[in-house]
């Protein structure tokens, strides 16, 4: 155990794996730090794990979409890693979180694991805490990493917007628009990418990677999934699940946007009294990095052992 800034032991893990499974979410700005941490404490690799279970807003019942939904998660986290210098590997594992975190254990015999998780997340026909059951269970250190909407639910500082985009989701106008908003007063964002066109799951994956690695330069709170449902269902879905206090829904500039034409923007203001916020944005992919940034670590894991192995995050438009 070595000693951390703010008084924590931090695990050993100096030549070993690091292991990053994530139970409900995609990225996560303490994820990201927290891994780049253990980069700098010297890990050798870091793996990536996802279950193929129900995303909390998701709406999905078939086990297609089930495991896309998970592919995606793994996929944007493996990006955002990527755009910090970090390689690594991954993959997806059983539907049931339990089984898949064995699982992901035995398969990469990691030093540490980082459990992404709500804290009060329950498994199995015994209802077991998933962190609980992962430190009896498991002799190597176990960290819970929050899911941000569990770890800020008592923050009322703090503003909970929903971002609705997907072809606009790394265009520069949004960017812009969210980091303005952060700088006015604290923010965390919820990204959703719902079903757009004939746009692909792997392109908005990047994209979204793209928006999130530049909110955690900025040092701005934000998680975010693609989601299958269309974007009505999706909002609706989210609104359901999520804290939220304002909603913002970017389209595409006037004519362009299918989701105008539907009218998405007044059949969400019909089922809320959240305020909702519309703007226009271009279906260009912001460019990465920032003057500003800090140097990113020396990239490790850059070999995949079979996994999803995501080095290409620049997003270019397919």
């Amino acid at each position: 155990m070595s000693a951390h800034p703010n008084g924590v032991q931090q695990p050993s893990v100096e030549g070993g794996t690091v292991l990053a499974f994530m139970n409900e979410v995609a990225g996560g700005r303490k994820l990201l730090e927290t891994v780049r941490e253990r980069v700098e404490a010297g890990a050798a690799r870091i793996a990536v794990a996802a279950p193929q279970n129900q995303p909390m807003a998701g709406q999905i019942v078939d086990r297609d979409e089930i495991a896309d939904a998970a592919r995606s998660r793994l996929e944007v986290t493996q990006a955002i890693l990527a755009e910090f210098g970090i390689g690594s590997e991954g993959a997806i594992f059983d539907r049931d979180p339990l089984l898949a975190l064995d699982d992901a254990v035995r398969a990469y015999r990691p030093a540490e694991v980082l459990v992404s998780c709500l804290r009060e997340s329950r498994y199995g026909l015994l209802r077991r805490d998933l962190i609980g059951w992962a430190r009896q269970h498991f002799e190597i250190p176990i960290t819970h990493i929050p899911v941000r909407i569990d770890d800020d639910a008592v923050r009322w500082d703090v503003t909970h917007t929903l971002v609705v985009a997907t072809r606009t989701v790394a265009s520069a106008g949004l960017l812009e628009r969210l980091r303005a908003r952060a700088a006015e007063k604290p923010h965390r964002f919820t990204l959703i990418c719902p079903r757009s066109g004939d746009i692909s799951r792997e392109e908005v994956c990047r994209r979204l990677a793209r928006t999130l690695s530049d909110m955690y330069r900025h040092e701005i709170d934000a998680t975010g999934q693609p989601m299958s449902p269309e974007p009505f269902a999706a909002v609706r879905n989210a609104i359901e699940h999520y804290r939220i206090d304002d909603i913002l829904i970017s389209t595409l500039a006037g004519h362009r946007s299918q989701w105008l034409e539907e009218g998405l923007i007044d059949r969400v203001k019909e089922i809320t009294d959240k305020p909702v916020e519309h703007i226009e944005a271009g279906d260009d992919v912001s460019v990465g990095g920032s003057a500003s940034a800090e140097p990113a670590p020396v990239a490790v894991g850059a070999e995949s052992a079979g996994g999803t192995d995501v080095q290409d995050s620049a997003g270019e438009a397919h």
